[in-house]
């Protein structure tokens, strides 16, 4: 009974160190979301800043659970539409651009509103756009596969286990990385800010081009690039 004990929690750790790997890998690359975060932190403060972290957190977690529940048929779909997707998501990526472009920094610096709709639109904003790029269902089939995520032998309690440790880890980067962003938030003035946002937007309005330009020639064969 002590043995089968101990293989039970020994299972339950392997699972939970994982996890919280996986989620730590899947939210550190600088990508969109990233960049978004580190700007509202540097715009509007650490907290706005960690709740788009927190948006991007339950986005990575949709993709974790269909990952695991689906593998196969995942795969298929995003292989048999992967331009198509590519194309609507840069749809979703110039519209961030756009928006961060035309921001005025010194608004968001001065106002002090409590107001929870702030913190849901930081939140809802940051999971659609990290929901707009389903190729990140590569990066966990990838990490699953690589990392030996669910063992042959594991049950409910470690599935369980596994995509809560997943959220921590991702919960874990946005709290770190957050902090560090928010220490050197006041070396910055408003024209700094004010660069800052226009870079961000003119960055994503070109990643978002390049993204666009490359579906397009995908999908219709044109064989621009």
């Amino acid at each position: 009974m002590n043995r089968i004990k101990l293989i039970i929690v020994d299972l339950m750790l392997y699972t939970i160190i994982r996890g919280v790997a996986i989620g730590l890998l899947v939210s550190a690359p600088m990508g969109p979301i990233g960049v978004l975060c580190i700007q509202r932190t540097l715009n509007k403060g650490r907290w706005p800043g960690f709740v788009t972290g927190l948006g991007a957190s339950l986005s990575d977690l949709c993709y974790a659970l269909l990952t695991g529940f689906g593998m196969s048929f995942i795969t298929d779909f995003i292989e048999t539409n992967q331009n198509l997707l590519q194309i609507l998501g840069s749809f979703v990526l110039v519209g961030f651009g756009v928006y961060l472009y035309r921001q005025n920094p010194a608004k968001n610096i001065r106002k002090q509103s409590k107001n929870i709709g702030t913190y849901t639109q930081d939140f809802v904003t940051a999971f659609f756009l990290t929901l707009s790029n389903p190729l990140i269902l590569f990066l966990f089939i990838g990490l699953f596969a690589r990392l030996n995520f669910f063992l042959p032998e594991s049950h409910l309690p470690e599935y369980i286990a596994g995509y809560i440790s997943i959220i921590i880890g991702a919960i874990g980067w946005w709290l770190t990385i957050t902090f560090l962003v928010n220490k050197i938030r006041t070396r910055f003035n408003l024209r700094s800010l004010w660069m800052i946002n226009r870079g961000i937007g003119i960055v994503m309005v070109i990643m978002s081009l390049v993204g666009f330009i490359m579906g397009i020639d995908a999908y219709f064969n044109l064989k621009l690039i």
